[in-house]
C-alpha cells in the first residue's frame, strides 16, 4: 500500500504542524498529562490523514462486460431518474456514498473513451441529500465503452469535502485499473447507466473500488 499523491501537501503539512504544537506545547505547558494528551491527539490526527491517503494495490478482474465500483463506499441509491446533464434521458442512478475513513482514490469503472467532463461549483450539502447530485460542488465524467454504451460518473462533494480532483479530458482512451480522480473527506460517486443495464449491486452493498462488480453491459 501506498500513499496517494493527493495526500502528500496535507500530510506534509499537517505533520508540521503537530511537531510545531507539540515543540510548544513541552517548551511552554509544564503539566504533564496535557502535553502527553496533546501527543496522544497528534499522533491520532496524523494516523486518520495517513489512512484517509491510503492508496492499497488493486487489480481489476472483471470481465469485459462488467463495470466495477468506482470507489470504496456503501450502496444508498439505486433508481431510475431523469439525467438533465449530459444524456437529457431516464437513466439508472446507482450512488455510493464514501465515508471519511473509505479509501477516497476513484477508479475507470470500465474501458473506453472519454466524451465529456465539466465541473461544476456549488453547496456542501452532506453527501447523502436528495439534492446534493444537483446542487453541491461536483465534477462529471462521460465514458464511452461503444456505441449505445455510455456511464456517466459524478463525483460529489459532501459536509466535509471542499476538493474534487479528475484526471481525465474528452477523447482521452481509459482503461481498467487506471485512476480518474480523487475527492478528499469524505462524499458520493454517482454512475448512471443506460436503461436496460444489469445492475448487479443492491442497496447496503459494501463496495470496493476498482474490484466490486455492480453492473454488466447489456
Amino acid at each position: 500500500m501506498t500513499i496517494h499523491k493527493e495526500g502528500t501537501k496535507i500530510l506534509v503539512t499537517a505533520f508540521l504542524v503537530i511537531s510545531i504544537i507539540l515543540v510548544l506545547a513541552f517548551n511552554f505547558i509544564s503539566i504533564a498529562w496535557v502535553n502527553w494528551f496533546l501527543t496522544f491527539a497528534g499522533v491520532v490526527i496524523f494516523f486518520l490523514f495517513l489512512q484517509f491517503f491510503r492508496l492499497p494495490s488493486r487489480t481489476n478482474r472483471a470481465a469485459a462486460d462488467e463495470l466495477v465500483a468506482p470507489c470504496d463506499g456503501k450502496v444508498v441509491v439505486i433508481e431510475e431518474v431523469e439525467e438533465p446533464e449530459y444524456f437529457k434521458g431516464k437513466r439508472i442512478q446507482v450512488s455510493i456514498f464514501m465515508s471519511p475513513i473509505n479509501v477516497h482514490a476513484n477508479w475507470v469503472p470500465c474501458e473506453g473513451e472519454v466524451k465529456y467532463t465539466k465541473y461544476h461549483e456549488g453547496l456542501y450539502l452532506v453527501a447523502w441529500h436528495p439534492k446534493s447530485s444537483t446542487e453541491n460542488e461536483r465534477t462529471t465524467v462521460v465514458i464511452e465503452r461503444k456505441p449505445g454504451q455510455e456511464v456517466l460518473l459524478r463525483q460529489i462533494a459532501g459536509a466535509v469535502a471542499r476538493r474534487i480532483v479528475y484526471y481525465v479530458k474528452p477523447g482521452q482512451k481509459v482503461s481498467r485499473n487506471e485512476q480518474f480522480g480523487f475527492i478528499k473527506f469524505g462524499s458520493r460517486v454517482d454512475l448512471f447507466f443506460p436503461i436496460g443495464t444489469e445492475i448487479i449491486a443492491k442497496i447496503g452493498d459494501v463496495t470496493k473500488g476498482n474490484e466490486t462488480v455492480i453492473a454488466r453491459w447489456k
